[in-house]
């Protein structure tokens, strides 16, 4: 029997968490993304790329891996599935316009990297660094620094190389800066040069990707939303602001004998003490971890 059409506007919450992503009604067709897409593809034109890269829906922001095709995240495709990644992770990354464009472009760095091979090349490696070097959640940046140009935030560039490259796109794409005014100076430049030298060599090409290779597709993703978000929660989970509240309070467990003292008042007077822990743990600089502290 056929299933009964899901009015995703009147669904219960309850309900509509118990839905597989793969039954949800929705597409690119149609919503903001396609005009996303568009503005996306108009821009690779205007800087002389005939590459443009497919795009699906899939639980995240991201392009596979060898593969030059960009996931959008599904919940874009619907207001009412907005306002639930909003309600349970705090945010919906990309539901502004312009913020959304900036991830876009980022992606589309992506999958120009995959589309031409570009980290096989020794002229890539230079300029950016080795691909192999390990992806992690977790990096230490320069805030001042002047050889990675800004997109998207926590400034990503400096996370990883092939994440320097899809920044660095990201910029030299976007049609409402002039790149090289804004980055006049800075050693970033030369990154952005290197992209607009390669131009004349991948211009011309079109690569496609066969719908087979569009992994995590929204289409095969059997999960539930509500798994999906405990999951989701779960890796996000150390930003919520209670997360360490079970081991401050082991940390800061009342002792017998003892009189209960102001955490302000405590560590004023162990400042020292936590400024030098801190940093020998962390490898942060004191100066950092002393305005923290205030």
């Amino acid at each position: 029997m056929a299933r009964p059409a899901i009015d995703l506007d009147s669904v219960d919450e309850k309900q509509l968490l118990q839905l597989r992503l793969c039954d949800l009604p929705i597409r690119i067709e149609n919503t903001a993304l396609q005009e996303l897409i568009r503005k996306l593809y108009a821009e690779l034109e205007g800087r002389g790329l005939a590459f443009r890269p497919p795009c699906y829906l899939g639980d995240e922001w991201f392009s596979p891996e060898g593969i030059p095709a960009i996931a959008l995240p599904f919940y874009l495709a619907h207001p009412r599935l907005i306002q639930l990644e909003r309600k349970l992770i705090g945010e919906a990354e990309g539901e502004d316009r312009a913020e959304a464009m900036r991830l876009l472009r980022h992606e589309c760095g992506h999958a120009v990297v995959h589309a031409f091979g570009l980290t096989k090349r020794a002229s890539w490696r230079e300029v950016f660094g080795h691909p192999r070097k390990p992806f992690s959640d977790y990096y230490r940046y320069q805030p001042y620094s002047k050889s990675y140009v800004r997109n998207l935030k926590d400034f990503y560039a400096q996370s990883h190389p092939e994440e320097d490259f899809a920044e660095t796109f990201a910029v030299w794409l976007n049609p409402e800066i002039d790149w090289r005014e804004l980055y006049a100076g800075w050693p970033a430049l030369k990154k952005l040069e290197y992209i607009d030298s390669l131009v004349p060599s991948i211009g011309k090409k079109a690569v496609t990707a066969a719908k087979k290779d569009f992994f995590w597709h929204i289409s095969t993703l059997k999960k539930k939303l509500d798994s999906h978000y405990r999951a989701k929660r779960k890796l996000y989970i150390e930003h919520e602001p209670d997360f360490f509240d079970g081991d401050l309070k082991g940390i800061f467990a009342p002792q017998e004998g003892t009189a209960k003292q102001k955490a302000s008042r405590f560590i004023t007077q162990k400042r020292d003490a936590l400024e030098d822990t801190v940093s020998r743990w962390t490898g942060e600089k004191k100066v950092l971890i002393h305005n923290l502290l205030a």
